[in-house]
């Protein structure tokens, strides 16, 4: 089974820039051509609080994945990279969990990767990741601010969701901001 289908649900973005990484994810849950949800939240603190990790796809399925994820951190003591992928080879080999449709991004202090059911551990050129419907826009418009701007991330993570909003009908402007070391998350 493929996950190169199209995931038309959400936004997720991740940037790191100098000591902060921030996520930000819509809030919009999307049946065929219905919103269902304006106020998701799609992404989690794991490991105590070191770790970031949003999802795109099916919402049981990611948080089966967000478990799976979290058992692995604490396997490895918060090693991102190889939680990463034992998480992923046993998503790709697991009868049960080939069958689900999500991707995860993750960061921690030093590491964006992007994880999915085929196997894929991904770590995206520069500080910028995102996945989801409007993950290009987002990612786009992220890679811009970081190169040409002096923003923090957390103003650059809202700004590329606002413009992924604009421009994604499976995205809103109902954003969810978290960044590594702080305890409250931020919705706009």
């Amino acid at each position: 089974m493929s996950h190169e289908r199209t995931v038309r649900s959400t936004t997720i973005v991740a940037v790191r820039r100098d000591d902060q990484v921030a996520m930000a994810g819509d809030g919009q849950v999307t049946v065929g051509e219905t919103v269902m949800k304006h106020t998701a939240r799609k992404i989690r603190t794991l490991y105590r609080d070191q770790v970031l990790a949003g999802f795109a796809g099916a919402v049981a399925d990611a948080l089966t994945l967000f478990d799976k994820f979290e058992g692995e951190l604490e396997r490895f003591n918060g090693n991102l990279r190889r939680a990463a992928v034992e998480l992923t080879k046993e998503w790709r080999t697991d009868r049960y969990l080939r069958r689900l449709e999500a991707w995860l991004l993750v960061a921690d202090k030093d590491n964006l990767l992007v994880l999915s059911g085929d196997g894929d551990v991904i770590q995206p050129d520069g500080n910028v990741a995102a996945i989801g419907s409007g993950g290009t826009y987002a990612h786009a418009a992220a890679r811009a601010m970081l190169e040409h701007t002096q923003l923090p991330a957390r103003e650059i993570v809202k700004d590329a969701m606002e413009i992924a909003a604009d421009l994604c009908i499976y995205s809103n402007r109902n954003i969810s901001i978290v960044t590594l070391g702080e305890k409250a998350n931020e919705v706009f």
